[in-house]
């Protein structure tokens, strides 16, 4: 395959980097796979290769070696991983391993040997140095330019803002504090210079993530403020773009979001991505997360009285181990009190290292995909009736894509990639992407609307 699958890579068929290369000129091609987070790495990769010189290749065969950023959550994401690698090898020959799968250096050369180098996550100077032994920097500092806000993997509009790195949870499922380790929060003064520069550079939307986002600052020693991540959610309103904030563990002092939120004047979008995973007591105690589903669900009342327009993302594990039917029942239970906006489902499989593997009572897999299914029918039921209420009402979106059939929207209630859309099928042939206009809802289908041009 001479190009990396767009299906699989969507980040580099739009990536913001330029075409042209000088003679002479080093050039690499980047493999981004895995969640946003990993894309922001790969982000900061290649805008240091750039800096140096490097030109990016948006192909194999154009590369003079290659970089697999890999994913090693799931079993099934470490398959696709060494899938990427092993295709990477055979089309181009030179290849560089980093991410969270390069903690498992042994993993990855075992299956191929071949790769240059493996390096574990964030690990941005021994990626570098792999890069240089392999493919000689050759800068022309009277040509080599760098994008002001850095090489960007999405579109134009809009860009993944990284806030912290680590995580001091022990979820007894996940293995991402073994990999990228205890929780380092980013001076708030680089992030708003960071955003600062996205903004001036043309961004529409910033999306702000870690893997625990209310938790942003809490690692600091002798801090002035409790819960630094207010003071730098009210920084970020005020930048004159979306903000939307993602991986948002359900703390109490979320609470005081809200009002940000609810304030019209504010950036800050009416939306909370919140990981709950469960609802039944007993579930997320062998899970080892907070057992308060009831207090979760006065929480949740609590954000919509004072945030009536706020939505609710959220994700679910079904089939954990020792899982029941009258605990999975729980959940649905839950759901329909609930009432969330955006729902994703995973069912459970182990994960090399995690500690979820000990447990007894495995779901069998037939079960966790009858309850996968069940979970996913009354999730679509929920998100139907939500979209339905929309018919008629006047909102504002962003635009993400324009072709021959139409635009591609986003509300303020859909993230990219993971969310619903917006489309326009009239009048939007001076539309362009980036472009934040006013529509009527027309129509609703389970998780999708189409629009009408009202500006």
């Amino acid at each position: 395959m001479a190009q990396n699958p767009p299906n699989l890579r969507p980040d580099l068929a739009r990536a913001a980097v330029p075409e042209a290369t000088r003679p002479g000129q080093p050039r690499i091609g980047m493999v981004s796979l895995g969640c946003p987070k990993a894309l922001v790495d790969s982000e900061r990769i290649l805008t240091r290769l750039r800096a140096e010189g490097y030109a990016i290749s948006p192909d194999y065969g154009g590369a003079d070696a290659v970089i697999v950023n890999t994913c090693g959550f799931l079993d099934s994401a470490k398959a696709e991983s060494l899938d990427a690698i092993g295709e990477a090898l055979e089309a181009n020959g030179k290849v560089i391993v980093t991410g969270c799968l390069g903690a498992e250096a042994d993993y990855i050369t075992g299956a191929h040997p071949k790769v240059l180098a493996v390096t574990g996550p964030h690990q941005y100077e021994q990626v570098l140095d792999a890069v240089h032994d392999a493919v000689p920097p050759a800068p022309d500092p009277f040509i080599d330019l760098l994008p002001p806000a850095g090489v960007k993997l999405t579109p134009r509009h809009y860009a993944y803002l990284k806030i912290a790195e680590g995580c001091d949870h022990k979820c007894k499922f996940c293995i991402i504090p073994d990999m990228r380790g205890r929780l380092a929060s980013r001076p708030q003064h680089a992030v708003l210079r960071e955003a600062e520069k996205l903004v001036e550079a043309g961004v529409k939307e910033i999306l702000v993530i870690s893997q625990d986002t209310s938790a942003y600052g809490t690692d600091w020693k002798g801090r002035d403020e409790k819960f630094p991540i207010l003071n730098l959610s009210r920084d970020l309103s005020t930048l004159g773009a979306w903000v939307r904030l993602h991986y948002v563990y359900p703390y109490p002092h979320v609470r005081d979001l809200i009002p940000i939120m609810a304030d019209p004047a504010n950036g800050l979008l009416p939306y909370l991505d919140i990981p709950f995973q469960h609802a039944h007591r007993d579930t997320l105690k062998r899970m080892a997360r907070p057992a308060a589903a009831s207090r979760t669900l006065d929480e949740i009342a609590a954000w919509r009285r004072d945030c009536p327009d706020i939505i609710l993302r959220s994700t679910f594990i079904v089939g954990y181990p020792g899982e029941t039917e009258a605990e999975f029942q729980t959940l649905l239970d839950w759901m329909d009190e609930a009432q969330l906006d955006r729902v994703g489902c995973f069912q459970y499989e182990n994960v090399a290292g995690a500690r979820s593997n000990a447990l007894p009572d495995h779901v069998p897999a037939e079960v966790k995909q009858d309850r996968w299914e069940r979970f996913m029918e009354k999730a679509q039921a929920i998100s139907e009736a939500k979209l339905a209420a929309k018919v008629g009402t006047t909102m504002q979106v962003l635009v993400d894509t324009v072709d021959a059939e139409g635009a591609t929207c986003r509300t303020m209630a859909d993230a990219p990639e993971i969310d619903g859309n917006l489309f326009i099928d009239d009048g939007f042939a001076h539309l362009n992407p980036g472009d934040l206009v006013s529509v009527t809802v027309d129509e609703a289908s389970d998780y999708d609307l189409w629009g009408t041009l009202t500006d």
